[in-house]
Parts: structure tokens; C-alpha cells; sequence
């Protein structure tokens, strides 16, 4: 059943250095009735592209870890429908209609998950573990925050029922290896900041069996065989994060 007054939609991205992302991203995001933009005081033109925009609200903020961001740019939010994408995603004609549907049905969920297509250099991944990927992106504000333990890969904590959306996002997350590879080894260093809470000692096992184990999973297990050349890098790539994470972990243990 829909609703009889149409329920207004929030749309949130956070950023750091993402202009050649944001005016596309954007764009797509037009449908909806607010759009803020956290920026991280990006050294690049993306401030200034997003600023352009009339119907979009910019703020900066000092970047701390993901879950922090973005918990902050909730509670910038006027309306109780989110929907927080990140820069190199895109919603299709599609998903943007389902979307619109969805948060005006009475009996809709506290969240949705998306499926999203992981795309390398324009064209789909098909497998590389990426074949199940999917993701909270739209949500009531009132029933979800961020885990403030999980300051990468965050997560969604959501009291509530859980739905998921049919269409799925797009994820342009894969254009040039280097970018891709400062991307993994940025994240393995967050994650060395979430094993310290955890107090976990680093050992044979996590430098060298636990990066091994997560190239081997993706590229046999999930499949990142039949993915070619581009699944042997991007399980690589993946593998190398596990043992940044660990490296990391260990040069801050042993300057404390």
C-alpha cells in the first residue's frame, strides 16, 4: 500500500578527492529531495564541482575514520529516508524508480540492501568474490547507525526489518591499478586501527597464512579464475590489504 503523502529522500555522499566522480554521481542523484556532501577537505576540484550544484548542500569536515563521516553526515540529514552512496557509484533510471516506490510503501522495511555490479575499467567483474556483493544503502535514519568499531567496510547496525532491492547499484570502484592498489593499502591500514582495538598480536599467522588465504578463497574458491588476468589482480590486490593490515598493526604496536 502506498502512502498517502509522498515520503522525501535524503541522499548522502562523503568524498575526498573524487572529482572526476562527483558530477556524475551527482547527477544520478538528482531524484532526490536533499543532497549533502561530506567532504574530507579534498586537495582537488571536487569542493568546488560540488558547490556548482544549486540543489546540493556542501560541508567539510576533517576525515577521522568511515564510520565517524558518515554517522556525521546522518545527522546533517532533514529527512527520516537515506540513501548513502559512495562517489564512484551509480544508480540506473531503474533503480532510481524502485527506489522512489519502495520508501512510499506502508509496510516498507527499516533497510534495503542493493546487489551491485563491481565494474574493472568500464566492463563487469563477474566473479573474484564479487558475484555476491551486496550493501545497505537505503535506510530510515531513526533505525540505523554506524558501528563506531568498524571504521572501514563499516557497518550498518539497524534495528528493524531488513528488505532487499531488486536492481542493482553500479560500483566504478576499479580504473587504474595504482589508484586501486592506494585504495587497499589505505583501507589495510584503517583495518590495523580495528585489530589494535581488538587487541590482537600479530604473528606468522596473520603476515603471511591470513593474506595467502584470502587471494587463494578469491581467486579459487570465489572464483577469480574465470576472471582472467583481472581476477588475478584483484585478488592480489585484496590479499595485499590483509597483509598491510597486519604490517601496519604491528609498526603501531611497537611504537606504543
Amino acid at each position: 500500500m502506498i502512502l498517502a503523502e509522498k515520503q522525501p529522500l535524503t541522499a548522502l555522499v562523503i568524498t575526498y578527492n573524487e572529482e572526476q566522480n562527483i558530477k556524475d554521481v551527482l547527477d544520478h542523484l538528482a531524484f532526490a529531495d536533499e543532497i549533502i556532501v561530506v567532504d574530507s577537505f579534498s586537495t582537488d576540484k571536487t569542493f568546488e564541482i560540488a558547490s556548482s550544484f544549486s540543489n546540493v548542500k556542501v560541508v567539510q569536515r576533517a576525515f577521522y575514520n568511515f564510520a565517524s563521516q558518515r554517522n556525521f553526515a546522518l545527522s546533517l540529514s532533514s529527512n527520516s529516508w537515506i540513501l548513502f552512496v559512495d562517489a564512484d557509484e551509480r544508480l540506473t533510471p531503474e533503480l532510481q524508480k524502485e527506489i522512489s516506490f519502495v520508501i512510499n510503501q506502508k509496510d516498507s522495511a527499516s533497510a534495503y540492501f542493493v546487489r551491485r555490479n563491481f565494474m574493472f575499467q568500464n566492463k563487469k567483474l563477474r566473479f573474484s568474490g564479487w558475484q555476491t556483493d551486496k550493501i545497505i544503502r537505503l535506510f530510515k535514519k531513526e533505525s540505523a547507525i554506524y558501528n563506531h568499531e568498524k571504521i572501514v567496510h563499516e557497518k550498518l547496525i539497524v534495528n528493524g526489518k531488513i528488505g532487499q532491492l531488486t536492481t542493482k547499484l553500479i560500483h566504478y570502484s576499479y580504473s587504474k591499478y595504482e589508484d586501486y592498489k592506494q585504495k587497499m593499502v589505505f583501507y589495510g591500514k584503517l583495518k590495523a586501527q580495528e585489530e589494535l582495538l581488538k587487541n590482537t598480536k600479530p604473528n606468522f599467522f596473520h603476515f603471511y597464512i591470513r593474506p595467502a588465504y584470502q587471494f587463494l578463497n578469491q581467486y579459487i574458491l570465489r572464483l577469480g579464475i574465470l576472471d582472467g588476468k583481472k581476477g588475478i589482480i584483484i585478488c592480489y590486490l585484496n590479499a595485499l590489504s590483509v597483509a598491510v593490515r597486519f604490517q601496519e598493526l604491528k609498526k603501531i604496536r611497537s611504537n606504543n
